[in-house]
């Protein structure tokens, strides 16, 4: 007597997974929510091949995942536009689809085919898909995936470059305030990558974008919101203690910080709370505008002026009890 039937079925090839995966989100279109079974069943068939691709992508806990594999699977999903629809179909996804979806994501744009990152390279040639994901920000049920997904392309110098000068940048500054706590501080992490992770290409940014994102940015430090005040200057501080080495990118993001920080600190309506971050970091804060100059053949007057200025501020602050003790 046969008992085939207890038998494992085949391993399916990175081909098989591809059409399945991209057969199943395309289902997704032919079904409304009038059709609730219908849709369920079709979320099911999903969630039953995004579990074949990460057990494809990163082994299943005792088989490790064959390289060959996973590097041909990238290049499937590039091929036949899979990597467009995991994007597109993020919001319909179920629960457990879009933990599997953002756990595949990063090792997919790791995949190197060639000399080229195969994913990361189709992405540029869709760059609609990081404007898309910005703007899930404002989906809450699937913000937190987005976010992961946006960080992990944003690892990449040449798709953070995009996402900057893009139009979409500007809504990180209503994202980081939404009312959602979780939300807020997801978007407000990944805003920091943005502005932290490639010092060349954030210089560059800065120097192209200075008045319109400085004042962008000091409505984040005069906001309302007090966790977003605390997190803008604690991120604007960072800027200015990036050691600028040899670097002119990073003394050019170091100048560019100084000119917000100034207007920030001389205003006379600073918050108590602001009042006692710059009090208690006061040392590192002197040391740090004592060093900064335009650099060598500069001679800035005003800027040294401001500097002075600033200085003088910092210290009297460090001085009052009520803001030290």
């Amino acid at each position: 007597m046969s008992f085939s039937f207890f038998k494992p079925s085949r391993p399916k090839t990175p081909q098989e997974v591809t059409k399945a995966i991209k057969d199943s989100l395309v289902a997704l279109d032919t079904k409304t929510v009038v059709e609730v079974k219908a849709l369920e069943k079709a979320l099911e068939e999903v969630d039953k091949n995004f579990a074949t691709m990460r057990c494809m992508l990163c082994g299943d806990g005792e088989v490790e995942p064959n390289v060959e594999q996973v590097s041909q699977l990238a290049i499937e999903f590039c091929k036949e536009d899979v990597l467009a629809l995991l994007v597109h179909k993020l919001p319909i996804l179920g629960w457990e689809a879009r933990k599997d979806l953002v756990h595949c994501w990063s090792i997919l744009l790791k995949q190197i085919v060639g000399s080229t990152h195969c994913c990361v390279q189709y992405i540029e040639n869709h760059i609609e898909l990081l404007d898309f994901l910005v703007v899930c920000y404002d989906n809450k049920e699937i913000a937190l995936n987005c976010g992961n997904m946006l960080r992990e392309c944003i690892k990449f110098p040449i798709l953070a470059k995009y996402i900057l000068e893009s139009a979409s940048f500007e809504l990180f500054f209503k994202f980081v305030e939404l009312p959602n706590f979780d939300v807020a501080s997801d978007a407000f992490s990944t805003f920091k990558d943005l502005l932290t992770k490639h010092s060349d290409v954030v210089s560059g940014f800065l120097v192209a974008h200075y008045e319109e994102f400085f004042d962008l940015y000091e409505n984040l430090m005069t906001s309302s919101n007090y966790v977003t005040k605390r997190q803008s200057l604690k991120l604007l501080s960072e800027f200015l203690l990036e050691s600028p080495n040899s670097q002119d990118s990073r003394k050019n993001i170091q100048i560019a910080s100084f000119h917000i920080f100034k207007v920030f600190v001389a205003n006379p309506n600073k918050p108590r709370e602001i009042k006692v971050i710059l009090a208690k970091n006061h040392d590192k804060l002197l040391e740090l505008l004592q060093n900064l100059s335009l650099g060598k053949g500069s001679d800035d007057e005003q800027f040294e002026e401001e500097k002075e200025v600033i200085m003088k501020e910092i210290e009297r602050l460090s001085r009052l009890p009520e803001l030290v003790s």
